[in-house]
């Protein structure tokens, strides 16, 4: 027999929605999550934590270099595309991807060529010395990849093809094991930057397939028309570029925090503590970009309807992702043990403290987005401004007196303050009120997760180990009998379905 099922039709509707999005982006990411574990346990193996921590440098700096150069055209073709595909016509669509197309065109070319001649002093600044000029020279090939193979995937993303996208993201994780495991056995850590080069590689020629099938008239567009169509994508995408500037440079310089204060060792543990500690809830998150950033933005001039979908993003998201976090902080030193080795048992505190992070991260993001759909740039920019100088400040002052589990404390004081801050901006916004149903999930989940790192703190392992099973046990039983009454049973998922035929 189903349960009854609480919400309205309306709210149905929209739970359900939330549901699939997350469970295909969600079963991508786990595919992708399985490469990664494979391929993160034969690195930590062969390299060890410096390994693993010149690794993490590299990434960041792809990651900041990738941001700048692309100047947020990414985010802002989502949005384009989104807005293009409401009004149904083809051509609109048509002239909107082709200026996307073209701008991330251009703009990888010209961030691969600044990477380049900038190798000598980013090697520099990144790692202390010039040795690594050469594999900095390297990146910016991925870079240029990247950039252009996200304007491929914001079209992807802006028209909802969500399938397309879990797709890519799977043969991205797929080519990043089989290619960086050899790579890495063969060349040690100079085979590092020619894997993070062959996954940008197959990530763009997957998105490029997929672009391709999307049937779209072909149209020639005037340059004055294609000037001012490229003036507004990058307008927009100049803030998203400054926002993923700040949050990048936020990471890279905690790195770097880490990197002087506790050495390359403790760069490594701050690197995979972070993989980990966002892996559950990531998936929740990169669901949330990938469906409801466009379905928002759709909205965005109704604030009823605006704050109807945010809260419900939020009673979704913590429903699903709330009972992983749990389960993160109970068994964080074994999770390190598997994923990566006993090398890594001094990033277990670091992972706990990112974890509860995490949860307050899950509940600030959908607000977040308010701000963005309604383009309020300068709100934006200057919220994201404020949220860097509180992390890199809470770092540059815990790391020297708490080690690496000072960039952790550091993340959580973060989304303390982030988190209330956005609240108060989005009320102002959109007249945004948390629902009668976010008011007592959000406690919950909350209240656990200090309850279970407090146990970790006060007890023996094996104690903590118990106390946090148990918790974990009652809030997965919270989470599927909320659940259950969200969304309809016929659309559960076989395995849901049977959980519900024995527990709810």
């Amino acid at each position: 027999m189903s349960a009854p099922c609480d919400a309205s039709p309306s709210e149905q509707t929209t739970h359900t929605q939330i549901l699939k999005s997350t469970l295909l982006v969600g079963a991508s990411s786990v595919v992708g999550v399985a490469f990664s574990i494979i391929r993160n346990k034969a690195v930590a193996l062969m390299l060890g934590p410096e390994g693993i921590g010149l690794m993490g440098l590299y990434s960041a700096l792809a990651d900041m270099a990738q941001n700048l150069a692309g100047m947020g055209v990414q985010s802002s073709g989502v949005r384009q595309i989104a807005e293009a595909a409401g009004t149904n016509d083809d051509e609109t669509i048509a002239r909107t991807a082709l200026v996307l197309s073209r701008t991330a065109l251009v703009l990888g070319a010209v961030g691969a060529l600044l990477l380049l001649l900038l190798a000598v002093p980013l090697s520099g600044l990144t790692f202390g010395n010039h040795q690594q000029a050469g594999g900095v020279a390297l990146l910016s090939l991925a870079v240029a990849l990247r950039i252009v193979s996200g304007g491929q995937m914001a079209l992807l993303q802006g028209l909802r093809r969500i399938s397309d996208l879990a797709i890519v993201n799977v043969a991205a994780a797929f080519a990043g094991t089989v290619i960086t495991i050899p790579l890495i056995y063969l060349f040690g850590l100079r085979g590092i930057v020619p894997s993070l080069i062959t996954v940008a590689i197959v990530t763009g020629l997957v998105s490029w397939h997929f672009r391709r099938r999307v049937q779209l008239p072909s149209i020639g567009i005037p340059p004055p028309l294609f000037g001012q169509e490229s003036r507004r994508l990058l307008k927009l995408g100049l803030v998203f570029m400054a926002s993923g500037l700040l949050t990048f440079g936020a990471a890279y310089a905690n790195r770097l925090i880490v990197l002087h204060a506790e050495g390359i060792a403790s760069a490594g543990f701050y690197q995979a503590a972070w993989a980990i500690g966002g892996l559950y809830a990531g998936i929740v998150l990169q669901a949330m970009g990938t469906d409801f950033y466009p379905r928002l933005t759709a909205v965005s001039g109704n604030n009823a309807e605006c704050n109807r979908l945010v809260n419900e993003q939020v009673q979704m998201s913590l429903l699903l992702a709330g009972p992983g976090v749990v389960a993160t902080l109970t068994f964080a030193p074994f999770v390190l043990h598997i994923l990566y080795s006993h090398a890594f048992d001094g990033a277990t505190d670091l992972l706990r403290w990112i974890c509860l992070g995490m949860m307050l991260r899950i509940v600030a993001w959908p607000m977040g987005y308010i701000v963005i759909a309604k383009e309020a740039q300068a709100t934006f920019f200057w919220t994201e401004v404020a949220a860097t100088v509180v992390h890199v400040g809470l770092a540059f002052v815990l790391v020297p007196y708490f080690g690496a589990a000072g960039a952790g404390m550091a993340f959580l004081g973060l989304y303390i303050w982030h988190g209330v801050l956005i609240y108060f901006i989005v009320r102002r916004m959109s007249g945004f009120r948390w629902s009668r149903e976010n008011a007592g999930i959000a406690p919950v989940f909350i209240l656990a997760c200090a309850l279970v790192f407090l146990a970790t703190q006060a007890l023996s392992l094996w104690q903590s180990t118990a106390t946090g099973s148990a918790v974990l046990l009652l809030t997965g039983l919270y989470s599927l009998r909320k659940l259950v009454r969200l969304v309809p049973h016929s659309s559960l998922p076989s395995p849901l379905k049977v959980l519900i035929a024995r527990f709810a």
